[in-house]
């Protein structure tokens, strides 16, 4: 781009005045005359937009904005506060001041802007993660890379794998793709995600990932998953990338590994199939830092089937036997336990889709029906401690395994019996009543329409309540999106609706410290 040098008036005005105010095409300069020379900036402090030609000018160069301190040096722009502040070249001729107002050329701006990105991770400053990928797209650069930037860069922040940061962000994403009609609600989902990424990534202290390779099969990743060997699983993995394998290679191998178990509460297939959809926004380069983190959430997630509550979730996977064609229907699994659940789950193994529609429309009508005093009772133990996620997961867990046993059809059995496992779960903390008339939904459309634009202005503090919220929405949207006459689709509805007007009690402190207190007690 080429320069364009603009006059600012003469060097003697200057200097009488001290600092002056430059005007051109839409942007405001400020020019300052020093002991050391004649400096130009931005008059808008970057902060909150304060004119920094009120500011305070030391010996040093430095400008301090009196709104709220923030300093900047004029010779480069730096500050130890957060954004740079722009600074013009500055030219005397004749004795007139001259400023080159022309804008650095694109790549120069966007590799500005992904650099401060890097930087304001490290504040966590949402106002800045904002501006400085505004400023990546008014560049000319691609504001997802922002995201591809945050999972890169906080990697080695995630002691135990991947958390809902990462595997919400395809539904962050698909909400900006597909209901945001301004910039600033193009914005919103990609300074979600970031802020998310960030806060989960406060954690332990950094544990980089294993940089061997190794010779890679399915077979040994599967293996290595199994025995928890996080070092190995992440050499196979990379050996794989080396070999030039993509996430569709991978995607089959990773799903075996998270359905290998009741497990997680859900998690690993959640994250195996929101890693896909993410991947679809983030293209390829965000493979190896996803896969990695996915791989390291599966080596580590609990096992639930060893558990008393599921010990019969193994056994019946091993009598899972197709001949068995009894009809099934979500009633059929109403206020169910574990135990019971299964063994109905077994007798319609044979009909794989009116089953999945059964379970899920139990899963439904569990959370429509969901006891709303206990999430709010504080004399719970930790093992009957019930909340709204208890049943959300149902759902969410719901869709994944049903878009993963789609592709691999081997999966179903495990899949629709972890699913009898969710429903059996929740049937103690359910309420019955005529709820799906009172919280019913007319217009499918227009009430998920309608949700969904809300996430854009939620007033939500915690990251994660959000994240599942966005999680749960997209869900029953794709489920009535793929089976739109079912009859569910009134029960998920009216769920959804239900929990949005009665939304989770986030902390529940009390509840935290009351079973504290009873545990120290029965000490020994």
């Amino acid at each position: 781009m080429p320069d364009q040098w603009v006059s600012a008036g003469s060097l003697e005005e200057l200097a009488e005045k001290g600092r002056k105010l430059l005007r051109h095409e839409g942007k405001q300069v400020a020019l300052f005359h020093t002991p050391e020379g004649v400096f130009a900036c931005n008059n808008r402090c970057p902060h909150e937009g304060y004119p920094l030609m009120e500011g305070t000018l030391d010996q040093d160069c430095r400008l301090t904005c009196n709104w709220h301190a923030w300093r900047f040096d004029l010779k480069d722009g730096s500050t130890e506060e957060g954004d740079k502040v722009r600074v013009y070249p500055v030219e005397l001729r004749a004795g007139e001041v001259f400023v080159d107002v022309s804008d650095p050329p694109p790549e120069a701006r966007i590799a500005e802007a992904e650099a401060n990105l890097k930087d304001s991770l490290k504040r966590r400053d949402r106002g800045r993660l904002a501006r400085e990928l505004a400023r990546l797209e008014k560049a000319g650069g691609n504001p997802l890379e922002g995201v591809g930037i945050a999972v890169r860069e906080t990697l080695a922040n995630y002691p135990y794998g991947m958390t809902h940061a990462q595997g919400a962000a395809a539904d962050w994403l698909g909400l900006r793709a597909r209901h945001a009609d301004t910039p600033a609600e193009r914005l919103v989902p990609l300074v979600e995600v970031i802020d998310h990424i960030i806060d989960d990534g406060l954690g332990e202290g950094p544990k980089p990932f294993d940089e061997g390779r190794a010779p890679y099969s399915p077979e040994a990743l599967e293996a290595a998953i199994e025995e928890s060997d996080e070092a190995l699983t992440t050499r196979l993995l990379r050996g794989a990338l080396d070999q030039g394998l993509g996430w569709d290679e991978l995607e089959p191998v990773l799903a075996r590994a998270a359905f290998a178990h009741y497990a997680d509460f859900g998690h690993s297939a959640i994250y195996v199939y929101k890693t896909g959809e993410l991947l679809k926004h983030l293209g390829e380069d965000a493979l190896e830092p996803l896969v990695l983190l996915l791989a390291r959430s599966l080596c580590e997630n609990w096992r639930e089937d060893l558990i008393p509550e599921f010990r019969r979730y193994r056994p019946s996977l091993e009598a899972w036997d197709e001949s068995n064609d009894a009809p099934a229907a979500p009633e059929d699994f109403r206020k169910l336990p574990v135990k019971r659940a299964l063994e109905r789950a077994l007798a319609s193994a044979g009909r794989r889709e009116e089953l999945y529609r059964a379970l899920l429309g139990a899963a439904a009508w569990n959370m429509l029906h969901f006891d709303l005093s206990l999430e709010r009772r504080t004399d719970l133990n930790p093992a009957d401690s019930k909340s709204w996620l208890s049943f959300t997961h149902a759902i969410t867990f719901a869709n994944a395994g049903r878009v993963l046993a789609e592709r691999q059809p081997g999966l179903w059995p495990a899949f629709l019996l972890q699913l009898a496992c969710f429903v059996g779960r929740n049937a103690d903390a359910v309420k019955p009543g005529n709820l799906e008339q009172e919280w019913g939904v007319a217009d499918a459309e227009a009430f998920l329409n309608e949700t969904f634009k809300s996430y854009f202005d939620h007033g939500v503090a915690e990251p994660i309540v959000t994240a599942h919220l966005v999680k749960l929405t997209t869900a029953v949207s794709e489920e009535i999106e793929a089976a739109p006459e079912a009859p569910l689709r009134g029960t998920l509805l009216a769920a959804l609706n239900r929990l949005l007007k009665n939304p989770p009690r986030r902390p529940q402190v009390l509840r935290l410290a009351t079973q504290a207190v009873a545990f120290v007690e029965q000490e020994g």
